[in-house]
């Protein structure tokens, strides 16, 4: 009986024993799959990131965002990265108004990267060193403000099958691309100068390709260039001609210096005119002395007399600067030879439309007076040229007011300014919906970046801009897809738009300035990887809970019952049916009171 007894004991040990080492070996191996799994990355390319993330400012908090591995379970939780056996390859940052200058050698340590994508942003400086990545495919770069020359190693991607570097201020010659692998290259708008290379893939490629470079010549340009002898005959004109400049120069000073003397001082000096910003008109101005219409230049089309102070050839001679990029075009800020300044809209995508129906829109809209609602001074109208000459209101968007600047330092957007902007806003499209109520949908691009921000002594007064694009597209027109509505659950689904779609982005708008967050995701945060209306309607549906409040705003506690009932009127406007959106005019009245009310309480 001992002897079983004991025998049921020492086999009870030994199981134990197992169990204990099982256990171990189990554990053992969980932490050392966990050391893989936060380890198995390679930290020369985090590095490189690091540096991208502590050189340039966005509207995106990359700080708050890029921390730890970039590549975990051989996917990325950093935004913009995509990872592939456990390496960075593909960084697309495009359009979150990313600026600054890019670290000369920060991409050589990403070895295996195939796509680079920092399109629609304000970086500046030279074009990234890309010797040595032998995998990349895809250097999308277009839309900034870029400078120097095309580095020549570009050449040497054998593997390159993208190259977009359109709308940025390159100088200099383009290099001999001739990759049998590159089928999109587009290097228009730029400074570059001289022949066109004669290989096979230059040669054929479009003329749009190479547009709007004020000294290139070749074959894809239908322009000649010149012979050597002429450019010594043009060379030698200009020394004869520079001397009896001077001449005449230094007769007419002796001349005129006892009558300068008797005038007053000009006001100021000249603004020196920057020779990239300069380029900018200079660049299509030729485009307009070789339309169709250029009998018509200096002709301006005016819509208040007293407005018309210049003329196309003044404009031609402004300085200007890119104060905007949108879906439709670029927009300037355009200071004249007189001091005064204008914002120039050049259209893109409107080549469509015939001049009669442009001329006839333009001019329902140039009727437009409203004080909140960007005004239309002017427009101009060629086969290649469309200009939209507006009001300057430039001190910034609305865009830029929520979301630049995040951290430290930055001035809080408290509730009673955001309300002011709302209604600001409201009262403008409703005034839109008033005038233009026989348009199908009359703003139709109605977004925070289409919300200009003018600061006065009395606090913020916003102005609504880029309205009435619809009507200036052709029916057949894929390119409304570009307009704000295109995120409409009616536009998605194909349904008849009407003035509900306009009430639709503007709740948008109405819940980007309460949560603080950018819709459609580029925040990076979980609450906003869906549908901002989508997740505030969660959100609220759980006991109308704070936390959809911007956290600039949570503090004023006096003020969450007001916030909450604005919050429900953005739902209602963001209603997926049409139809039971309110209309412009009941949401204004509504927001009026909400005003009215909180004053009265206080």
């Amino acid at each position: 009986m001992f002897y079983e007894v004991l025998s049921n004991i020492m086999s009870l040990i030994i199981d134990l024993t197992i169990l204990y080492m099982v256990l171990f070996f189990l554990s053992l191996n969980i932490v050392l799959c966990i050391d893989i799994e936060i380890n198995d990355f390679y930290p020369q390319e985090r590095y490189a990131l690091l540096l991208i993330r502590d050189s340039l400012n966005s509207s995106v908090d990359l700080h708050g965002n890029w921390t730890g591995p970039p590549c975990i379970n051989n996917i990325s939780r950093w935004f913009g990265i995509t990872c592939s056996n456990w390496h960075v390859v593909d960084i697309t940052i495009h359009g979150v108004n990313l600026s600054g200058y890019l670290p000369s050698t920060f991409l050589q340590n990403i070895t295996f990267l195939r796509r680079i994508d920092f399109r629609n942003n304000a970086l500046f400086g030279l074009l990234p060193n890309l010797t040595g990545l032998v995998f990349l495919e895809e250097v999308k770069l277009s839309f900034n403000h870029f400078s120097g020359s095309i580095p020549l190693e570009y050449v040497e991607l054998l593997g390159l099958e993208v190259l977009e570097l359109q709308e940025n201020y390159l100088d200099g010659e383009i290099p001999p691309f001739d990759q049998p692998s590159l089928r999109s290259f587009n290097v228009s708008y730029n400074h570059l100068v001289g022949k066109i290379p004669e290989t096979s893939l230059l040669q054929r490629l479009p003329k749009s390709a190479f547009d709007d470079n004020s000294e290139l010549c070749g074959k894809p340009l239908d322009m000649s260039c010149p012979s050597s002898m002429e450019k010594n005959k043009k060379k030698l004109q200009v020394w004869i001609i520079a001397l009896i400049a001077f001449g005449a120069a230094l007769f007419l000073f002796l001349m005129i210096i006892a009558f300068l003397v008797c005038k007053r001082k000009a006001k100021g000096n000249e603004t020196r005119r920057n020779d990239s910003t300069r380029y900018v008109f200079g660049a299509w101005a030729s485009n307009v002395g070789n339309s169709e219409d250029s009998g018509r230049l200096g002709q301006l089309e005016f819509f208040d007399k007293k407005l018309q102070v210049f003329d196309m050839d003044d404009l031609l001679r402004a300085s200007a600067e890119v104060v905007g990029r949108g879906e439709f075009g670029v927009t300037y800020k355009a200071t004249l030879e007189t001091g005064n300044a204008v914002a120039v809209k050049r259209l893109s995508y409107m080549n469509e439309l015939s001049k009669k129906e442009f001329i006839q829109q333009m001019q329902l809209l140039g009727q437009i007076k409203h004080e909140n609602v960007v005004e239309i001074i002017s427009f101009y109208h060629s086969e290649d040229q469309k200009l939209i000459i507006y009001e300057l209101v430039s001190d910034c968007t609305l865009f830029e007011l929520l979301h630049e600047g995040r951290g430290i330092g930055r001035i809080p957007l408290d509730w009673s300014t955001r309300l002011s902007i709302i209604k600001d806003i409201a009262k403008g499209l409703d005034f839109l919906h008033q005038f233009l109520s026989s348009h199908k949908v009359p703003h139709a691009n109605l977004k925070s970046s289409n919300v200009l921000i003018h600061q006065t002594n009395q606090g913020y007064h916003s102005k609504l801009t880029d309205y009435g694009f619809l009507s200036l597209l052709s029916s057949s027109n894929k390119n409304a897809e570009k307009l704000s509505i295109s995120k409409s659950p009616e536009f998605v689904k194909r349904k008849k738009l009407t003035h509900k779609t306009d009430v639709y982005c503007f709740g948008i708008i109405m819940l980007e300035i309460i949560t603080g967050k950018i819709p459609g995701g580029g925040e990076v945060d979980e609450t906003t990887s869906n549908d901002l209306s989508d997740w505030v309607r969660t959100v609220v549906n759980n006991d109308w809970s704070t936390d959809i409040l911007d956290l600039e705003i949570l503090s004023e506690r006096e003020g969450h019952d007001a916030m909450l009932n604005l919050t429900e009127i953005a739902l209602e406007c963001t209603d997926l049916m049409p139809e039971k959106r309110p209309k412009m005019s009941v949401v204004l009245k509504r927001i009026e009171e909400m005003e009215q009310m909180i004053k009265e309480n206080d």
